[in-house]
């Protein structure tokens, strides 16, 4: 299957960071919806058993979203490119719904309505972001060659997080700054809403100048450097990619099970576990836990802190299974210390080490996966399916959660002792991983 093609060339720094820039602003709208929809939908006035059931809708999106957009795109010429015009759609919807989600509290509804309007509002949000988002991948796939392709994925591991260091820390800047950190029972504090705002003006101006820094290779241009695919789309469908996939995609997919699995459970479960354990509260219509939602967002913060400083260790690693699986461990241990503090500032401890983790998860999978892929051709439709190997574990998690928090004592502190569990486990399944060159 392989094909002899030119060698991409080689991209200088800037246009490897060009590439990804727009990431930034994506992630700081994903790292909003992901710090804080807990945080809303409790407020709103779901129960901590079914909270889980609202992190369904994101991943499931992602699912069906990504592998649409990707399948797309690889068909898609324009004068702006195949891969940007999605960007640019999807990028515009995350902004209208991030105006309209936080506010779900503030319309008037009944209960039952506000979190069916949250999570309708959730839906599309995570959709857009998944729009937003898939392009940049494929832009890696499409336009850097193998030798790059960690450095260009560890560049985009850093903005990805830095954007999330911002993102996470908006609800705690503007309660800084006297913005109320309170509202009416059922009502979403303003220090929230406000987040979401600023996030959404900082996505659209960071997708803008990555539409006019990138110039996407024309069709005779990209058809000198990747597989070409239109030959073989017409007889290629999901099913017979799939069959035909390497086996490195199946392996690593394997390892992003437990990965992803864990990571929702910290998204889901973190405002509740340290307002419990830090705070003393579980009443979400207290200031305590208000005040423990604004330092989920710090701890993330710190935790993304974390992953931007491992995102620099980790292209020393002379073998990439080694540097992957090291660091799902020490987010393991971060997991399984969390609800053994009871002090805010010593929480950073455990949140740096799943930092590593994180920092690892963005970065080695993607590049595994697509030089797994090189000669295979429809990147674009390939890393869309992978896509479902982050949104399969979370949708699996996101169902068994209530029975898991009950069968653990239903102490929202002890689901971060699960999550910790299946990095464990994910960076066992690292070594089954095969690549070509023994990494």
């Amino acid at each position: 299957m392989k094909m002899n093609m030119r060698r991409k060339p080689d991209l200088t720094f800037w246009k490897l960071w060009n590439l990804s820039f727009g990431f930034f602003g994506v992630q700081i709208a994903y790292s909003l919806q992901s710090a804080n929809i807990s945080r809303i939908f409790a407020t709103l006035g779901a129960d901590p058993h079914s909270l889980s059931f609202f992190w369904v809708l994101p991943p499931l999106m992602g699912m069906l979203v990504q592998p649409i957009v990707g399948t797309l795109s690889d068909k898609t010429w324009t004068r702006f490119g195949r891969r940007i015009p999605y960007l640019f759609v999807g990028a515009a919807v995350a902004v209208l719904v991030m105006l309209l989600l936080p506010n779900a509290g503030s319309l008037g509804l009944t209960v039952g309505a506000a979190l069916w309007f949250g999570a309708c509002a959730l839906m599309f949000l995570d959709t857009s972001i998944n729009m937003a988002m898939q392009p940049f991948k494929m832009l890696v796939g499409d336009m850097v060659n193998e030798e790059q392709k960690t450095k260009a994925y560890s560049i985009q591991s850093f903005l990805c997080n830095a954007g999330g260091l911002i993102g996470f820390a908006f609800p705690f800047f503007f309660t800084a700054i006297g913005i109320a950190n309170t509202a009416p029972s059922g009502v979403v504090p303003d220090s929230v809403i406000y987040s979401f705002y600023i996030g959404a003006l900082i996505l659209i101006l960071c997708v803008i100048y990555t539409t006019v820094k990138v110039k996407e290779w024309n069709p005779v241009d990209y058809a000198q450097y990747n597989a070409p695919a239109e030959e073989k789309e017409e007889s290629a469908n999901w099913f017979m990619l799939l069959k035909k996939a390497p086996a490195a995609f199946w392996q690593v997919g394997l390892v992003q099970f437990f990965c992803w699995a864990a990571f929702l459970y910290m998204w889901n479960y973190t405002t509740g576990s340290i307002s419990d354990t830090v705070w003393g509260t579980t009443d979400v219509t207290s200031a305590g836990y208000q005040d423990a939602g604004n330092w989920t967002g710090i701890v993330f913060a710190v935790q993304t802190l974390g992953a931007v400083l491992w995102a620099t260790v980790l292209p020393q690693f002379r073998n990439v299974k080694l540097a992957y699986a090291a660091s799902l461990v020490l987010g393991g241990i971060g997991f399984a210390l969390v609800p053994f503090v009871h002090d805010q500032y010593l929480l950073f401890v455990p949140f740096l080490l799943i930092g590593c983790a994180w920092a690892a998860m963005l970065a080695m999978p993607f590049a595994l996966v697509t030089n797994a892929l090189q000669g295979y051709g429809h990147m674009g439709a390939y890393l869309g399916l992978f896509n479902c190997t982050i949104c399969i574990p979370q949708i699996v998690a996101a169902l068994l959660g209530g029975v898991v928090l009950s069968i653990v004592g239903s102490h929202q502190y002890n689901m971060m002792i699960v999550a910790g569990v299946s990095l464990f486990i994910g960076s066992l399944c690292v070594f089954g991983i095969k690549t070509a060159n023994k990494a």
